[in-house]
């Protein structure tokens, strides 16, 4: 074996290889491809392809008549479980003989579908509703459950011959069962793990047509939360020579970081699916990524010569780069590089590769918190739940953009993919946006949250998904903490740590350049050897225990992995306001003087107050960025929701609560968490934060609203959040007097305001200098319609979206912010509406429709391009009695 060193200027490269193990659970069947796999194949000359399958899919739900039962998972269980073996250390599981579902109507390849529904993935079935009572609360009234059946038929060129054929799931939603020309394929139960199925055994040769079948079933009472239903996130259909890189096979670690050089270690792990010996050279290029990901100059490489692979076998090529004055990856500068990892046979290129990755240190420590290249950076961060709105659970590109734009503008650097795998375009936009990631996998262990949920699988499948998570997302430099599970009731049971211990010697096995943590919501977690399990310990809701903690666990780092659960309704305000933070309810909405909370939370006051009290923490992931779907606190009458309660005394509590809250119509859909509401808007809540997170930004927010004309002559109290250190409030001109914050307050008050109509004015000063203004007006009445798109030039390819707001103002152009007029969206060109949407939770409209109410002033709607149809999309909104709106969004 020969290596190549680069001759870039000041550049150092060696290799190093390991493995020759077998790879585990690749069983060649040899069915209807025999000829396409077969074994003197010549070389392709085509390198990787991997090509969206997305397209031309067709969809039914439930099972035909012949299916009865013997399509469960518990049916099916022997023949899934080999799917994923080589993600386990375990024995791999042997398949049986047979082929099971072959019976079943819809699997085979003769079966007509012609009157399925067409559609195009991403896909969330659920989300379509209809919104009905009789469905739990918890997971948003929608029916996410049941067999429901996807079918694809393709066809492959001639010159795929001797190539592997592999199918990327994303993620499916959840259960999955997949048939190819009626043979079993496999499957995989969590619905948020990505993972790879070979189809090459089942294809049929010489062009023949394909048909693709794949059954999902979700069970019931299977989440807490929305989680969506269907194929949900993208799949690819993925095309190698017999010799290849394998599935996730590279891993990029940086270990030595300095200004004036950087270590760059490449570990790929090569696969031969051949029957024959093979020889080939790994060529391994480093270039520099722009902002847009197109690659730019060639920074090092290194080609290894002569490297061998065993038929039916994988191994481990290695090599390692050093090169000068590397740009590192950090919040303010996302820099990135791509590594081109090249595989050449008989001196033909049979494979292709690219890794993006970047360059950067990261440190937990208990005295300073997070240190991002030796810089201290305090973790700004959000919970968020996968769904994306009106858009469910299906993934979209642009969707997750604009939130993360939303969230940046307010401070936020950190996102924590509560509670599972996210898609893994989220970790692509936080890799190129500049955001931080705590990446996490499990809702819980063995022990259940809720009836269906995953503890149904965890023994079989635990490994697998927290090892597929690793290796996916393992190159991700925006990923800096492996969560392995969220209020786990096993946090405050000693004989079930072992149960953490082992999920986190798996992730250690797989990434032992990050640490691992758990979100523990049991104040004892800290101190009853719990604490140890995990590298980085994270508390849910425990800001007073923070110097507690310090003061026993001295070494150990922490933060809040789930802060604050304040609950607001945007626009919603309720008299009198007091500071308990049972109160702020009134007809199913929660009032947005941010001072309310369920009993186990805290208003953000509070968590700010105990990270500035005790600066070790490493800061926070609030709950939640973003209003989700489901679970809609405090009008929750979910009683699976008893089963999180392992306090006696507090489930007690819950339980009559609960009694209660049964005896009443609840009509939410959504949660109340959010700093956003579900369509994106900003309560007031965001901007406390905004002014805590970006303490240099000038900034200042009056709330409430100053619609009130049946509070003449009433206290109506003011707050004000500002960056600022003091305020003066105005009320028509008369000062009302200067507030200054003092230690620990985040927040001004004037609390005995007398309403009058007119103008509020604040003043906010920093340092004793004049910092920023804010006004709110009493308006008139509603007189039109003002429509603004996010982005007025899209691009035509049927995924790209334009978000657009509608508010109802009144003559002179001011929101009117109590308006619920019913708004009529109609769109002109080539281009059509997704959805519509207006942050209410008690809205129970389908998301699907062309009209709907604004909600105190707002209504959102969503709109993309028809596929390869360029022009003008024109978005017309429309309200009795108003004057209309009108905006362009062009498609190029």
């Amino acid at each position: 074996m020969k290596t190549n060193r680069s001759e870039n200027s000041g550049v150092v490269a060696g290799w190093f290889s390991a493995g020759g193990n077998f790879i585990s659970g690749l069983i060649a069947v040899v069915l209807l491809g025999a000829a396409f796999q077969a074994a003197a194949a010549p070389v392709p000359n085509v390198a990787r392809e991997r090509i969206s399958f997305n397209d031309g899919w067709r969809f039914t739900k439930d099972d035909p008549a012949d299916a009865g039962d013997q399509l469960s998972y518990e049916k099916l269980k022997a023949w899934i479980l080999p799917t994923g073996a080589e993600l386990t250390t375990n024995a791999p599981a042997a398949r049986p003989e047979g082929n099971p579902g072959a019976a079943v109507v819809y699997t085979q390849d003769n079966f007509d579908d012609h009157d399925w529904r067409k559609i195009n993935l991403p896909h969330d079935w659920a989300v379509e509703g209809p919104f009905e009572q009789k469905n739990e609360g918890s997971t948003g009234k929608l029916k996410y459950w049941g067999p429901v059946w996807y079918r694809k038929h393709f066809t492959l060129p001639g010159t795929d011959y001797g190539k592997k054929i592999k199918l990327d799931i994303d993620g499916a939603m959840s259960f999955s069962e997949v048939w190819l020309n009626g043979q079993f394929v496999g499957g995989w139960p969590y619905g948020y793990s990505s993972f790879e199925l070979d189809l090459t055994p089942y294809l049929k040769a010489n062009g023949g047509e394909n048909v693709l079948a794949i059954r999902l079933n979700s069970p019931s009472e299977s989440s807490r939360w929305y989680p969506g239903a269907g194929l949900f996130r993208n799949l690819w259909l993925v095309k190698t020579a017999p010799v290849h890189v394998g599935h996730w096979g590279t891993y990029i670690t940086t270990p030595k970081v300095r200004a004036d050089a950087a270590t760059v270690e490449l570990r790929v792990n090569l696969e031969n699916d051949g029957d024959g010996h093979a020889t080939v050279a790994v060529k391994n290029e480093i270039f520099e990524l722009n902002a847009t990901g197109a690659k730019g100059r060639s920074i090092a490489s290194i080609t290894t010569d002569g490297f061998e692979v065993g038929a039916r076998q994988s191994k481990t090529s290695g090599a390692q780069i050093i090169f000068g004055k590397p740009k590192l990856w950090s919040l303010k500068h996302p820099q990135r590089y791509v590594c081109v990892t090249s595989i050449a046979q008989n001196g033909r290129l049979v494979d292709s590769v690219e890794t993006p990755f970047g360059i950067r240190t990261v440190e937990f420590t208990a005295e300073k918190g997070l240190t991002i290249n030796g810089e201290s950076v305090k973790m700004n961060g959000v919970c968020d739940h996968h769904d994306l709105g009106a858009l469910g659970a299906a993934v979209n590109t642009r969707a997750l953009e604009r939130q993360i734009q939303i969230l940046q503008e307010m401070g936020c650097n950190a996102i924590r993919t509560s509670h599972n795998p996210p898609a893994p375009e989220l970790l692509d936009l936080c890799d190129r946006m500049g955001m931080v990631v705590m990446d996490e996998t499990f809702d819980c262990w063995v022990n259940a949250k809720r009836p269906g949920d995953y503890h149904r699988v965890y023994s079989d499948w635990h490994e697998k998904d927290t090892r597929a998570l690793i290796r996916r997302d393992r190159n991700h430099p925006s990923v800096i903490l492996w969560s392995i599970g969220n209020e786990i009731s096993e946090q405050g049971r000693r004989s079930q740590f072992n149960i953490g211990e082992e999920l986190a010697a798996i992730v250690h096995s797989e990434d032992p350049t990050r640490p691992v943590t758990a979100a523990c919501n049991n104040g004892q977690a800290g101190y009853n050897g719990f604490q140890h399990v995990v590298d980085v310990f994270g508390y849910n809701y425990k800001p007073y225990e923070y110097a507690r903690f310090r003061a026993t666990n001295s070494n150990i780092p922490l933060f809040g992995s789930e802060t604050a659960s304040c609950i607001s309704s945007r626009g919603e305000y309720f008299f009198p306001v007091t500071d308990d933070k049972s109160k702020g309810q009134a007809d199913f909405q929660m009032s947005s003087y941010d001072l309310y909370a369920p009993r186990w939370a805290t208003i953000p006051d509070a968590e700010f107050k105990g990270q500035d009290a005790n600066p070790f923490v490493a800061g926070e992931f609030v709950w939640t960025g973003f209003d989700y779907i489901g679970e809609p606190t405090p009008y929750d009458s979910d009683r699976s929701n008893l089963l999180n309660y392992t306090d006696p005394a507090e489930k007690a509590r819950a339980e009559q609560e609960l009694k209660e809250l049964g005896k009443i119509k609840v009509p939410s859909r959504s949660s109340y968490f959010g700093i956003l509401d579900l369509a994106g808007f900003k309560k007031d809540r965001f901007y406390i934060y905004q002014a805590h997170w970006r303490p240099d930004f000038p900034m200042a927010h009056i709330l409430p609203h100053w619609n009130w004309p049946d509070r003449t002559n009433q206290v109506t109290p003011v707050h004000v959040y500002t960056s600022g250190d003091e305020a003066e409030l105005f009320l028509n001109g008369k000062s009302l007097g200067k507030n200054k914050k003092g230690p620990l307050e985040y927040r001004l008050r004037w609390d005995d305001v007398v309403y009058q109509p007119g103008t509020l004015k604040v003043v906010a000063y920093k340092n004793g200098k004049r910092w920023a203004t804010d006004v709110v007006k009493t308006t008139g009445p509603a007189a039109q319609l003002k429509l603004q798109a996010d982005r007025t030039h899209i691009h035509p390819d049927g995924k790209d979206l334009s978000y657009l707001t509608l508010s109802v103002a009144d003559k002179n152009g001011l929101m009117v912010p109590r308006s619920k007029n019913k708004i009529f969206f109609d769109i002109d060109g080539p281009g059509e509406i997704v959805a519509t949407d207006n942050g209410d939770a008690t809205d129970l409209t389908v998301f699907q429709t062309s009209e709907r109410k604004a909600y105190n002033g707002l209504c959102l709607v969503i709109v993309r391009a028809k596929p390869g149809q360029s022009g003008g999309i024109t978005v017309t909104a429309q309200s009795e009695g108003l004057e209309p709106a009108v905006a362009i969004v062009r498609a190029r």
